[in-house]
């Protein structure tokens, strides 16, 4: 197109046709525009509703308080109490590596700690806060709200912390808790629990985890730009955990852990009537509410590196030759068998020749001739060594599996072992060998391979104070979840024949055997002692050592009613009548006290 005007001509047509790709350009930006407009407002509504609704609020857990753990008197042996913890939100923060520096030094922890902590939980979403650090003083707590506006990514949380008000007491049985980790979210045994959860790792804490539980609540809350609250929009309280009651006696089981105080050993304190464990000691011992704090991993392996084994649970995992206590599971064996009488009589000279080697008596002056209860009595190796001689090895360990020996008790504790009864079955699939008779010898006294627990040795004992009725140790005095059925006895030993070998027990502590020391006035306490050698005496007198041993004492009170059973095993004591026997006096004294 032209114009023409007093005489001038001017072309407008590409002024005309850039005008034109303008206003297209102009129209495609504002369709874009209107079409951006509408995605947000129409289609994505939802999703940028829920971002400013997230900006603007905060959802979190309230921790139920998980329940409470008592003895048989309602003493409290687990509790919850108040407590803040530091936790740190990653979505809130800046520059991370410049914030754990800032709070590294603030809290007084290594930034390669807390950077280690924090990528543990990297799979968790970047608004759910982290702990690191629990147990916050108020220095600690005025700290982190002082530097809020500086560091909003740290924030502080209260939490119903688990307290153990007794410290170390009953510590193997009550057990402690710890950290959820992802393979145990992943294995899908804790449902309703997430990463960063404490849960029960051992003891009664384990075996109830789903009883103390409880069901969180969840909170809603609107926050500022600062992340401050400015008032809860919905909260949901949690549901606390049940309370479980304990058939520990509080008294029994401190008695049972100051007389152990300073050794390595095991006490046991059973009610024979109903298989209620009135004390379960082990020692040495630890504290459980050092597990509450989440500390390093390096204080872990300094834990359970130590030589001693402080968290080893010895009453239902450690296992040890029974010695001499096992002489009784012969004498019941050997007299329902038929082998010998209450009158079959031995003679001891301190020793005696047996498949072409001898074998001796602890007693090198020789006991002389014995029968039976005698022999029970002083405890006399010659006598349950000829005893052995007729007894072939499977006789022996089906005698041992119904007295309770080679099995699991069945008490509600995680853990338990099952211990060892030698068989030739047992030799040929596990030692690819055969049985040989000499060690039958051996089996016979309680050496050998044979190995038990000191709860088992106490469920031996019941089962002999039964006069052959069987009961399942338990902890639970109320139980909420039945204790897992023991396996039963295979056959039945006549009530007379345990009523011949109680005589040899009564004797042996009232009559001036070898468990003398655990005499306590007319209560008639029944027992028998039992000296393991650790180290043999053809290795030790080649090694140029003293023979060690451990020492069991076993036993229970009254004869004629039962009441109350006692197990001590004290690792490297000596004789049993000299270093367990007294131990259990004192506590079937306390009994008497507290319960006759």
């Amino acid at each position: 197109m032209a114009i023409e005007k007093e005489g001038i001509y001017e072309d407008l047509s590409l002024i005309l046709k850039r005008i034109r790709w303008g206003a297209i350009v102009v129209g495609i930006l504002l369709g874009i525009l209107l079409f951006y407009y509408w995605k947000i407002q129409i289609l994505d509504h939802r999703k940028y509703s829920a971002l400013a609704e997230a900006n603007r609020t905060r959802e979190s857990l309230i921790p139920a308080p998980r329940g409470l753990i008592l003895d048989r008197n309602a003493v409290i042996l687990a509790d919850n109490a108040a407590s803040f913890k530091a936790s740190l939100i990653r979505e809130n923060g800046r520059d991370t590596d410049r914030s754990l520096v800032e709070i590294g030094r603030l809290l007084d922890i290594p930034p390669e700690d807390l950077r280690d902590r924090i990528s543990r939980y990297g799979s968790l979403p970047a608004f759910r806060p982290v702990v690191i650090m629990d147990n916050l003083e108020l220095k600690d707590v005025s700290r982190i709200e002082a530097r809020r506006l500086e560091l909003p990514e740290l924030i502080v949380e209260t939490d119903p912390r688990r307290h153990y008000p007794f410290g170390s007491l009953a510590a193997h049985v009550i057990g402690y808790l710890q950290e959820l980790t992802e393979a145990e979210l992943k294995s899908g045994l804790y449902p309703e629990r997430t990463l960063g959860d404490m849960i029960g790792r051992t003891g009664v804490e384990r075996q109830y985890q789903s009883v103390l539980v409880g069901t969180d609540g969840r909170r809603v809350e609107i926050v500022d730009s600062q992340g401050r609250s400015r008032g809860d929009v919905s909260r949901v309280e949690p549901v606390p955990g049940r309370d479980i009651r304990l058939t520990l006696d509080l008294d029994l089981q401190q008695k049972a852990t100051t007389l152990l105080e300073g050794r390595e050993g095991a006490i046991v304190v059973l009610d024979p009537r109903n298989g209620e464990v009135l004390a379960l000691a082990s020692f040495p011992t630890y504290d459980p509410n050092k597990f509450i704090t989440r500390f390093s991993p390096q204080e872990w392996m300094d834990l359970i590196g130590r030589p001693d084994h402080p968290l080893e649970n010895r009453s239902i995992r450690g296992l040890y030759s029974p010695g001499s206590v096992f002489k009784l599971t012969m004498a019941l064996g050997a007299l329902d068998s038929g082998l010998i009488t209450e009158q079959t009589a031995f003679f001891c000279s301190g020793s005696a020749f047996i498949y072409g080697r001898p074998f001796r008596c602890w007693y090198g002056g020789g006991h002389g001739t014995l029968a039976l209860i005698d022999a029970i009595r002083y405890s006399c190796n010659v006598y349950f060594y000829n005893v052995g001689r007729r007894m072939a090895i499977d006789q022996i360990a089906q005698y041992a599996e119904m007295l309770g020996f080679g099995d699991k008790t069945g008490v509600d504790l995680p853990g338990e072992k099952e211990g060892l009864v030698p068989s030739t079955e047992w030799s040929r699939r596990f030692r690819n060998s055969n049985w040989y008779p000499g060690e039958t010898i051996s089996v016979s006294i309680g050496q050998g391979p044979i190995l038990v627990t000191p709860l088992q040795v106490a469920l031996h004992t019941a089962i002999i104070a039964n006069r052959g009725r069987r009961v399942v140790p338990h902890l639970l005095l109320s139980p909420a979840e039945e204790p897992e059925s023991a396996r039963p006895p295979a056959g039945k030993i006549r009530t007379e024949l345990f009523n011949k070998v109680i005589q040899g027990m009564w004797k042996c502590v009232n009559e001036e055997g070898t468990a003398r020391g655990a005499k306590v006035g007319d209560f008639e306490v029944c027992g028998k002692t039992g000296s393991t050698q650790v180290l043999g005496r053809e290795r030790a007198e080649l090694l140029g050592k003293d023979i060690e041993t451990h020492s069991w004492f076993s036993g229970f009170a009254p004869r004629g009613d039962p009441r109350v059973v006692v197990t001590v095993l004290v690792e490297f004591g000596g004789m049993g009548g000299a270093t367990a026997a007294p131990l259990a006096k004192e506590l079937f004294a306390l009994y008497r006290e507290k319960y006759d």
